[in-house]
């Protein structure tokens, strides 16, 4: 079944979405791109032009190019603010929808999508490309293996200084909103506990070419006593992080670190004599499915298995609202400087 497809959108982001189907021989076969939508027709038709999508139809209106395309599914790849009207549009119109993050501009908005699309019965999926990457599946399997005892903590540091331009330099709580919910996902992921309440300062420093939050430290209580520590900044010039942030998972009786490249490294405790008893280098092994492993590819081909199959997705919405509902509550503490407990 070749599902036709309505990609609502047409901004720079919308090119790793097309990427990913043109260059995935299995996604190619699945996804036909049978309509683009845009504010801009002229994005709309330059986005077209740019992927060879002959007889594409184009236009403004999400309702009307569904119809006209008798589409399946939507890709939403929309500013965050259009985020509800599109979904909400598209499931309403008898689609299955796969948006960019975050999933919904607040907690509110995200349940009412989560119900919508239980109404509806369609999936609602959303693009965290990046839990689907080597070094997070690594992670997450390393530490379910317990080569490191009873995971106890994470930390993570996110240092970039990004000159984006357009919307994301004028929004609210940048770094918390559009970026760090990868790596708040991500932790999620990989300790696979709840997330009960968060700690967090926000802060906009001195050299700051964004309007608001640029920087944010956060430090959240997971289920099972688990911590997830973040240290976090858009504008950091000078060396930086990887994008996929530097990792340190304790253990009960070890430790991993992770650089978010190619460089891990473990150990468990030694058995020297005196105060420090030394370690053991510990081996992190490889990925098992390569497959799981190819970021916005992987989380479209699990989406089309979802709809195939019948099966809930990974990143289903009603899962993934845990991972916005820690930035949003590291937001209202933020705002507010209390511990804020988190209930999604």
């Amino acid at each position: 079944m070749i599902l036709k497809a309505v990609l609502c959108g047409c901004g720079a982001m919308s090119k790793g979405w097309l990427r990913a189907i043109k260059e995935t021989p299995a996604l190619a076969a699945a996804i036909a791109v049978r309509g683009l939508v845009d504010v801009n027709p002229a994005a709309a038709e330059a986005l077209a032009a740019e992927f060879g999508l002959e007889g594409v139809v184009t236009g403004t209106d999400l309702s009307d190019v569904i119809a006209r395309t008798n589409a399946d599914i939507v890709l939403d790849v929309v500013v965050p603010s259009a985020r509800f009207n599109i979904v909400s549009t598209a499931l309403k119109a008898g689609c299955h929808v796969l948006s960019e993050k975050p999933m919904a501009t607040s907690l509110v908005e995200g349940a009412a999508l989560i119900d919508l699309a239980a109404e509806t019965g369609k999936i609602h999926a959303i693009i965290q490309n990046r839990r689907f990457i080597s070094g997070v599946r690594r992670m997450h399997r390393f530490v379910k293996s317990g080569a490191i005892g009873d995971l106890t903590a994470i930390h993570c540091d996110f240092f970039l200084g990004p000159h984006f331009g357009g919307f994301r330099e004028e929004m609210d709580n940048v770094l918390l909103l559009d970026m760090a919910i990868h790596t708040f996902d991500a932790a999620r992921f990989v300790a696979d506990k709840k997330p009960l309440a968060v700690y967090c300062v926000e802060r906009n420093p001195k050299g700051s070419w964004y309007r608001h939050g640029a920087t944010a430290n956060a430090t959240f209580e997971f289920s099972d006593d688990v911590v997830f520590t973040y240290r976090g900044s858009w504008c950091a010039e000078g060396e930086r992080t990887s994008w996929e942030s530097e990792w340190r998972l304790v253990g009960s009786r070890g430790m991993l670190t992770w650089d978010g490249a190619d460089t891990f490294s473990a150990a468990v405790a030694g058995t020297d004599p005196g105060l420090l008893h030394g370690f053991v280098p510990v081996n992190v092994p490889g990925p098992m499915h390569e497959e799981e492993t190819h970021g916005h590819a992987s989380v479209m081909s699990d989406f089309v298995e979802a709809i195939r199959s019948g099966k809930r997705p990974e990143t289903a919405s009603s899962d993934n609202i845990r991972s916005l509902a820690m930035v949003f509550g590291a937001i209202e503490s933020a705002k507010t400087g209390k511990r804020i407990e988190i209930s999604a």
